[in-house]
């Protein structure tokens, strides 16, 4: 299927100020609670966003903020196991998250499907106070009741469509495309 650029919709200093925005907004929201505060990114580049926002959390607070990643390939309700090739990651989660107030972090939120995933992935875990979601790029055309409490930037999109995030932290340059598929 061949994909066509369609349009840049963030830069890096697009990028970089969206995630500022997003610590300050998850610093205000949770102040009372910031001790028991962690970052959960969802492979991949949810993780590298996690731990950007992490870095901004302790600039602005001087507070230290644990990071995880997590891989919710095996929860993926999309996905046949036994047609598909899988490749699954590791998950690196070197803290307890019971009772911890979670920020989960996704580079692009679409239909919420992995939102789902990574919820049921963090409950195998532990039972933490609270989930809330940061996600980069929020495209709408959700297929289940999940929403962002703090988004980067909100893209309207056709179906036909989709959003490419790229990270400096995968050897290239951050920025956030629309592609568009050709001939449906």
């Amino acid at each position: 299927m061949e994909m066509r650029e369609k349009a840049q919709v963030m830069n890096v200093e697009e990028i970089r100020r969206a995630l500022l925005r997003i610590a300050h907004e998850i610093l205000e929201q949770n102040h009372k609670h910031i001790e028991e505060l962690v970052l959960v990114g969802v492979k991949s580049r949810g993780d590298f966003i996690a731990h950007r926002i992490a870095e901004n959390l302790e600039r602005i607070e001087e507070i230290e903020v644990n990071v995880g990643a997590i891989d919710v390939t095996l929860y993926r309700d999309d996905i046949n196991l036994r047609e598909t090739q899988i490749q699954v990651s590791s998950t690196e989660l070197p803290f307890d998250i019971t009772g911890k107030w979670v920020i989960l972090v996704d580079e692009v939120l679409y239909t919420g499907r992995t939102v789902r995933a990574a919820m049921d992935a963090l409950m195998d875990f532990g039972r933490p106070a609270a989930i809330q979601l940061a996600t980069l790029i929020d495209r709408g055309h959700r297929e289940l009741p999940i929403a962002a409490d703090y988004v980067g930037k909100n893209v309207p999109t056709s179906r036909r469509e989709f959003v490419r995030v790229r990270l400096a932290e995968e050897g290239g340059v951050d920025s956030a495309t629309i592609y568009e598929r050709e001939g449906e």
